[in-house]
């Protein structure tokens, strides 16, 4: 089984007191990563709450970066893009954020997520996201599911938000049909504007009744259709969110996309965010395996 290397950061809310995000991620998930041997290049402060929670003690897994205000966070963008001393690019980045701390919108940590996305690996940012993704990668790798998951998978009690933007809504539509079983799994799906419109006309086209759109369309992003949903995540009422960012261009409504964004990450225990097609893709092939083997 391959090495993963993930980057690990949370902000100081998340792991200044027992009780905090990081540690009820690892209570739940400190299995799956001994199983994986998943090497966790973490920031100082964060490594430092890890070893004295004792929840991986002994774990040879869990390598230490300076401290934040030493650059520990930029060099983590720089493994994403590139790995040192022969080794692979990191595999993604679990960084649990406080979306109200000032560090949470500093160069390094915008950067981590854009390197993140432009090269397609898991950015992960919520207690939610990185309990599941560690199952992701279980499933990826042939592992049995963890039945201590399973509500993260009961997707009959969960809206999806499918969100795109304009070079992206054509692999939107791409990956909605390839998955469209697994997607209409959801109680609920809803999305912005025009992906909305052309995923209703694919489920029209697979037989999807005319009567009950597939997604329940909101505005368009420019006109307010973000900040929508980001109320419905906010009223615990959207519990997922597929977004495909385009990272190479200016958006004109970045408010409103930092805004859902932030929502995400205020309820970090009820939603997650996938923002790339290639692990939007990861993901659903893993939750459609885990469940065919489920059922």
């Amino acid at each position: 089984m391959p090495v993963l290397r993930f980057g690990l950061a949370a902000n100081r809310l998340h792991h200044e007191t027992y009780g905090a995000a990081l540690f009820k991620w690892l209570e739940r998930s400190a299995g799956g990563v001994r199983e994986l041997g998943i090497q966790f290049h973490t920031v100082g402060r964060t490594c430092d709450a890890i070893e004295r929670s004792g929840l991986l003690q002994n774990y040879s897994g869990l390598i230490r970066y300076p401290y934040g205000r030493e650059g520990g966070l930029m060099k983590l963008v720089a493994r994403v893009t590139e790995g040192r001393d022969g080794s692979e690019p990191f595999d993604g980045a679990i960084y649990l954020i406080d979306p109200v701390d000032p560090s949470s919108i500093f160069p390094e940590a915008l950067a981590l997520k854009r390197q993140c996305i432009t090269h397609g690996r898991p950015f992960v940012s919520t207690l939610m996201g990185a309990v599941e993704w560690v199952e992701i990668e279980r499933i990826a790798a042939g592992l049995p599911a963890d039945t201590a998951v399973d509500d993260l998978f009961d997707f009959s009690h969960q809206t999806l938000a499918l969100i795109a933007h304009d070079a992206l809504k054509n692999q939107m539509v791409e990956f909605a049909s390839r998955h469209f079983d697994l997607l209409s799994r959801f109680a609920r799906r809803v999305g912005t504007g025009t992906t909305s419109g052309r995923l209703n006309e694919l489920a029209w086209s697979r037989g999807w009744p005319r009567s009950a759109p597939w997604v329940h369309a909101y505005l368009s992003g420019p006109l307010g259709g973000d900040a929508q949903i980001a109320d419905q995540v906010l009223e615990r009422r959207c519990q997922r969110v597929i977004f495909f960012e385009d990272p190479h261009v200016a958006r004109q409504h970045e408010a409103d996309i930092q805004l859902l964004e932030r929502a995400v990450r205020v309820v970090t225990e009820h939603a997650c965010c996938v923002a790339s097609p290639a692990v939007a893709y990861r993901w659903a092939d893993a939750a459609a395996r885990r469940m065919g083997a489920a059922a």
